[in-house]
């Protein structure tokens, strides 16, 4: 019996060992770790005020700032804007819907690389949108001088929308708009 009572504890402490491994390592509703999109402002809904009654995700809306932001400060930039004529002549003349279509995807863009799980990119892939053989309203190839112009009007954008420099989510989205030189750069 004693022997009976012992084999009966080591196997119930093997078991609860095992239960509380696969607990640790599997569990559902354990937390998962925050995104960059989450250091971004996540998904908490707040109001848009692009639209008037219409809510958002703080991430998203962080996002679309820095992005339009961005786009404002490419067009007064002398380095880059020859490459967004198409865009440029549509904005001169009021039409603003290539502007709404470049920042939406743009935004998807970036929030779905952040993390986002709300979203969906569905625009070119990053060779296809920079090459002006394949993307119409491309104007030139870039080269690594015109990715270093992109990157600073990047942070510029960011800054014009509130986030310093140094914020440490901005490093990181800067560290994956770095990652694509490779396929923007087709000079």
């Amino acid at each position: 019996m004693k022997k009976l009572i012992v084999v009966s504890m080591i196997t119930l402490s093997i078991s609860a060992m095992i239960f509380q491994s696969c607990k640790k390592k599997d569990n559902p509703m354990s937390p998962t770790p925050p995104t960059l999109y989450d250091s971004l402002g996540g998904t908490t809904m707040v109001a848009d005020p692009a639209t008037s009654g219409a809510k958002i995700e703080a991430g998203r809306l962080l996002i679309r700032n820095i992005i339009d932001s961005t786009i404002f400060i490419i067009a007064g930039d002398t380095a880059l804007n020859g490459h967004f004529t198409v865009l440029l002549s549509e904005v001169g003349s009021g039409n603003l819907s290539g502007f709404q279509a470049l920042s939406k995807n743009i935004t998807d863009f970036v929030a779905v690389g952040t993390g986002a799980k709300d979203y969906k990119y569905t625009g070119l892939d990053m060779v296809t949108a920079h090459d002006p053989a394949k993307n119409p309203r491309m104007n030139g190839k870039a080269d690594n001088g015109d990715m270093d112009a992109f990157e600073k009007d990047l942070f510029a954008g960011a800054a014009k929308a509130g986030v310093p420099a140094t914020t440490p989510a901005l490093i990181s989205v800067g560290k994956i708009v770095e990652s694509l030189r490779s396929q923007i750069v087709q000079q």
